[in-house]
C-alpha cells in the first residue's frame, strides 16, 4: 500500500530545503502512525510529492487512521497531526493533499487557502500574573519588567519607577504576584495572547513548603486540621474555591 503527500504552490523537489523536507516527513509519519511499518520511498517530480510505503501488517491500521481523520470526531493525536501539516503548508504559502495509491485525495489540506477567524482584540482587563522576577530595567516613564512562570517567560509587563525599584529587590528571588491591567488579543487559533500588562502593585508570595504550613495549622489550638485525613488536598481545594472553611 502506498500513500503520497503533495505540497503544491511553493516548493519543487530541487528547491525545498532539506531540513523542511525532514519536518514534513516527520509530520507525515505522525499522521500515518505505525512507524516501524511505514517507509519513505521517494520524492517525485513536479510539485513536491512525498511517497510512503506501508507494510502489509499495518495497512489496515493506517487506513483506519486516515478514515478517522475524516470522521466527525477524530482522535486528538490525529487532529494534531493534520493541523500540524496544514499549519506548515500555510506557513509555506502552499496547499496540499494526502493521496492513496490510485492518486485519489483521501485528506485535503487547504493550507494557505484556509479561511481563519480574525484576530480579536485588544481587550483590556484587570488581573494578576505570578512568577519570578527575571528582569527589571529600561528608560522612560515606564520600566519594563519580565517574569518567569516555571519555564514560561512573561514579557510585555511595565510599571512605574517606584514600583520597579521595589520589584528589583526581588530579582531572581521568591515568587511575586503582580496586579494591574492587561491588554489581550485572541489569535486566529483561539489562543489568547498577552500584549502588555501595566503593573499597579505586587505582593511577595509565601514560599513556605505546604507540608510546613500543614504542620503549623495542626499545632493551632482548637483547630480541626488534625482530624483532616488529607490536609494538603483540602488546602488545594480551598485555594480553588471548592472547599469548606475549617
Amino acid at each position: 500500500m502506498e500513500y503520497s503527500f503533495h505540497i503544491e504552490g511553493s516548493y519543487h523537489p530541487e528547491t525545498i530545503p532539506m531540513d523542511r523536507l525532514a519536518e514534513y516527513l516527520h509530520a507525515l509519519a505522525q499522521l500515518l502512525g505505525e512507524k516501524p511499518n511505514v517507509h519513505f520511498k521517494e520524492v517525485t517530480e513536479g510539485c513536491v510529492a512525498l511517497h510512503a510505503l506501508v507494510d502489509s501488517p499495518a495497512q489496515t491500521r493506517v487506513a483506519g487512521r486516515i478514515e478517522a481523520a475524516n470522521s466527525p470526531a477524530p482522535p486528538k493525536d490525529i487532529v494534531n497531526s493534520v493541523e500540524t501539516l496544514d499549519q506548515m503548508l500555510r506557513k509555506d504559502h502552499a496547499t496540499g493533499s494526502l493521496r492513496d495509491g490510485r492518486d485519489r485525495v483521501v485528506i485535503p489540506f487547504p493550507g494557505i487557502e484556509k479561511q481563519l477567524p480574525p484576530v480579536f482584540g485588544p481587550i483590556k482587563q484587570k488581573g494578576s500574573l505570578t512568577g519570578q522576577v527575571v528582569r527589571v530595567g529600561g528608560t522612560g516613564d515606564t520600566i519594563p519588567v519580565h517574569l518567569r512562570d516555571g519555564q514560561t517567560p512573561l514579557t510585555g509587563l511595565y510599571t512605574s519607577e517606584e514600583a520597579a525599584r521595589q520589584l528589583a529587590q526581588h530579582y531572581l528571588g521568591g515568587i511575586v504576584r503582580v496586579h494591574g491591567t492587561g491588554t489581550w488579543f485572541r489569535e486566529s487559533n483561539g489562543v489568547w495572547r498577552l500584549d502588555r500588562f501595566k503593573i499597579d502593585s505586587f505582593e511577595v508570595l509565601d514560599d513556605t513548603p505546604l507540608s510546613d504550613v500543614v504542620a503549623r495549622l495542626r499545632d493551632v489550638g482548637g483547630s480541626k486540621w488534625g482530624e483532616v485525613p488529607d490536609p494538603v488536598a483540602a488546602l488545594l481545594a480551598e485555594r480553588n474555591g471548592d472547599g469548606e472553611t475549617h
